[in-house]
């Protein structure tokens, strides 16, 4: 028999709570989902309306700054027109600068600013005006137009000549562009070949350095006694006897120099090297274009402080004496043009000249007169001593020698072996027009050059000897055979070029000479010339 429960037994009120409580949570959970979908797609269109937005958007002008206005207003070139605009947003104005490239909005007001254009057409400046905010260019071959300088070129050290940038739609000159055929030619560190890595020629340093170094270290005494700087220094004297060693020892000393005086940690001195037909040009105009942009950059350098050495190399190459010109009588500009650098009204502060040739006859005599390349030195073949310093100096201690070799003992059994005055080492045989006969030996062709080539030598043998499974180090034999192979490649070095030209280059001078033939080989006897080769007969007015 059963009972039943009366309706609000606990144990059905129990039960019937736990129902309505998962079913709340269910709907607050339904709705949780519900709020974070909404959200979702609230933020969906809101991004689908940025789009459309961004898509519909009218295209927002660039333009120009080509002037500045009070109270923060700015001349704007936009599409060919000028607009005075306002500056909105959280743009800085004091960043914005004539040539400036800004971003405007739909109410034409400036929102963001930028650098100007990289690119534009390149001119040449002719003048700066008196107000220094224009200038006359030259573009287009030979058509000129009135520019505005931008900000970053007012109160710039322009030049006639110097390249420009220009904005073709603002007609602003916004940049100065360096000048390649004359940048390459500026060595902006100094050298570092010192003095004490040139030998056998103390005298020619000592008379160079009185000559560039003193007047710029001690420029208060030369003005008290009204002495002028040197303009110019010629080098002259044979090949490979250490000329171009010496200019480049002038710019390092000089630049230690003016550090000791000034108290810098580190000097400066500027080295233009020029070699000379590297400036040669086909086209009328053009070498003189380039010899006054050379010495228009070295103004500008000396201007800082510096001192500023313009070397040319191989100068006889380029100022030839006017009117011996072959082919072409490009001299009878050239050398107008350097004399007018060098004595213009431009006058050169702080910079020096240095000329290098082996044929110094060449050369213009209106350059060689005093005023212009005052100090004249001549580097000679090296003697006996210079011979010994310059060995001393390619065969440093760091190298390895052989066993029980001393440095200075293989210095001097290599000199011996060069200096000979025996059979095996002479060279030429030349007969004047007195009919006098002279024998000349390898000692007196001798160069720095030669030196060095034989210690190059050496070391070649000493390192094949080591690679086959013999002892290392140089010894006395490679330094001799070194000397021997080293003749032996010169011998026939006289029939390779007119002799009369090879007669002047190698730097003797004094009777005239009317046969010359080498001498190679010796007969039975040592005083029998055999192999002897004629070089032909020697023109009129040759000298050795």
């Amino acid at each position: 028999m059963g009972y039943a429960l009366p309706d609000n037994h606990p144990i059905e009120s129990a039960t019937g709570g736990d129902a309505l409580a998962q079913k709340l949570s269910s709907e607050v959970e339904k709705n949780h989902r519900l709020e974070y979908a909404l959200r979702e797609l609230r933020e969906e269109v809101v991004q689908l309306g940025e789009r459309v937005e961004k898509l519909t958007r009218p295209p927002s002008p660039y333009g120009i700054v080509v002037g500045r206005s009070p109270n923060d207003y700015f001349d704007v070139l936009v599409n060919g027109r000028k607009l005075r605009v306002s500056v909105g947003g959280d743009v800085d104005c004091d960043a914005i600068e004539l040539g400036s490239e800004v971003l405007l909005n739909d109410s034409m007001s400036i929102v963001e600013a930028r650098q100007p254009e990289q690119s534009g057409e390149v001119v040449t400046l002719i003048k700066v005006l008196e107000d220094e905010l224009r200038a006359i260019v030259s573009y287009r071959g030979e058509d000129e137009r009135v520019c505005e300088l931008s900000d970053g070129l007012r109160g710039a050290n322009l030049r006639s000549g110097d390249l420009l940038r220009l904005d073709a739609r603002s007609n602003l000159l916004l940049e100065r562009l360096l000048q390649p055929e004359v940048e390459h030619l500026l060595l902006e560190q100094v050298p570092n070949v010192t003095f004490a890595d040139i030998g056998g020629l103390d005298g020619q340093i000592e008379k160079i350095r009185d000559a560039v170094e003193l007047p710029f270290l001690h420029a208060d005494l030369f003005a008290e006694y009204q002495l002028p700087a040197p303009k110019g220094i010629l080098l002259y004297g044979p090949p490979g006897c250490g000329k171009t060693l010496i200019a480049k020892a002038v710019a390092n000393s000089l630049a230690q120099r003016v550090a000791a005086k000034t108290g810098d940690d580190k000097g400066r001195s500027y080295f233009i090297n020029i070699k000379g037909p590297e400036l040669l040009n086909k086209y009328v105009g053009e070498t003189e274009r380039q010899i006054r942009l050379v010495f228009q950059r070295a103004r500008e350098k000396s201007e800082e402080g510096w001192p500023v050495i313009i070397f040319f190399d191989e100068m006889d190459s380029m100022f030839r004496t006017r009117g011996t010109g072959v082919s072409s009588d490009m001299e009878s500009t050239i050398v107008p043009q350097l004399l007018a650098e060098i004595d213009g009204v431009d006058s050169l502060q702080n910079v020096i000249i240095i000329g290098a040739t082996n044929r110094e006859d060449l050369i213009d005599p209106a350059i060689l007169r005093p005023g212009r390349l005052d100090v004249k030195i001549r580097v000679d073949r090296p003697n006996r001593e210079a011979a010994h310093q310059i060995l001393l100096r390619y065969l440093s201690d760091d190298l390895p020698f052989g066993p029980d070799c001393d440095i200075e003992q293989l210095v001097e059994l290599t000199i011996d072996r060069i200096f000979a005055d025996s059979s095996e080492n002479r060279f030429l045989e030349i007969t004047y027009q007195n009919g006098e006969k002279e024998e000349l030996f390898f000692k007196d062709f001798l160069s720095g050059a030669m030196l060095e080539n034989i210690v190059r030598r050496a070391k070649k043998k000493a390192i094949k000897r080591k690679i086959e499974g013999g002892d290392g180090g140089i010894v006395v034999i490679d330094l001799l055979a070194s000397v021997v192979d080293e003749f032996v490649e010169h011998e026939d070095l006289p029939n390779t070029t007119n002799p009369d030209d090879w007669a002047k280059i190698s730097g003797r001078k004094g009777e005239r000479i009317v046969y010359i033939r080498t001498i190679t080989t010796l007969g039975e006897g040592q005083d029998d010339l055999v192999g002897g080769k004629e070089i032909e007969r020697a023109a009129t007015g040759q000298y050795l």
